[in-house]
């Protein structure tokens, strides 16, 4: 059985402290009332970890926590206690919830963002340093592990983990027993590849899937201009499921074929400060997956 859930970002809450937040209560309130039965922890710190408050909150929408995810510089070796610290509390929070899945990304970074979507200009790491970027996923993957959760990559725009290549080699390079993968349908995209063709190859690995849609037009414009990814955001790159150029008939069909069970989760970045309601955007996505089988 196919589940689909939402999560803060798709409000716009991208950073904890972020003073054009939502309420973490209106958060839930407005994704129960969009039609959502779970929904995602966002970024550690933005909703309670008092494990009882969350819990009431949960509890009072009839929302169960899906998972959580640790959007954190990986690629930055300075910030690495800043990585582990967000990791072992979301990791706290999701298992007192009962929370399957561990989601790690790396962050942006000041020399990727001017090339994102732009594969073949983008600054690549030395092998020293892809090394420790990959030892920093890894040792943050067992930590998941460990706490039982299904942890999974997923790769980001404008960060090191953004192109196909990337996904691919760092899936090499760590133990699937350890990393599976969180696969954004919309990221894949604004990076330039075709997420379907990408699912049929991988579904054995894919254990959680991020619902995204990309506006080709805004993304052919912010890839010749350059536009940082949270500029992107705000001209409506990411635009409601259906419409844009990601093909979810059929990757409704690929998970069906693979026998998929579990949370399929939207996730539609946007500028907290933008003009557009996003419970009438979640709203709209719930019943556009619906009509067509989801």
């Amino acid at each position: 059985m196919i589940q689909i859930g939402n999560a803060p970002c798709s409000w716009g809450v991208e950073f904890a402290d972020d003073p054009r937040n939502p309420s973490w209560q209106q958060v839930l309130s407005d994704c129960a009332a969009a039609g959502y039965k779970g929904i995602e922890l966002g970024p550690i710190g933005f909703m309670p970890e008092d494990p009882a408050t969350l819990a009431d909150g949960l509890a009072r929408h009839d929302l169960t926590l899906i998972g959580g995810v640790v959007f954190r510089p990986f690629h930055d070796p300075a910030k690495w206690p800043e990585v582990q610290d967000a990791a072992r509390r979301t990791c706290a929070s999701l298992t007192a919830h009962g929370a399957k899945h561990l989601v790690l990304i790396d962050s942006i970074a000041p020399a990727r963002a001017p090339t994102a979507g732009r594969a073949a200009e983008a600054v690549q790491m030395d092998k020293a340093e892809r090394t420790a970027f990959a030892d920093r996923f890894r040792e943050i993957a067992k930590m998941g592990t460990d706490h039982g959760l299904t942890v999974g990559i997923h790769a980001h725009a404008a960060g090191f983990m953004d192109f196909e290549p990337e996904l691919e080699r760092l899936l090499d390079e760590i133990d699937e027993a350890l990393l599976k993968i969180c696969f954004d349908t919309g990221h894949h995209s604004y990076a330039g590849f075709d997420p379907v063709a990408f699912m049929r190859r991988h579904i054995g690995r894919i254990s959680y899937m991020h619902f995204k849609d990309i506006d080709p037009a805004v993304k052919a414009s912010a890839i010749a201009n350059r536009t940082g990814f949270y500029d992107a955001c705000g001209q409506g790159i990411f635009c409601n499921l259906g419409q844009g150029d990601v093909d979810f008939p059929a990757v409704r069909q690929t998970l069906l074929d693979a026998g998929y069970q579990g949370w399929c989760t939207v996730e539609q970045d946007c500028d907290p400060a933008g003009t557009t309601s996003p419970v009438d955007d979640a709203r709209a996505n719930r019943e556009y997956l619906a009509s067509i089988g989801f």
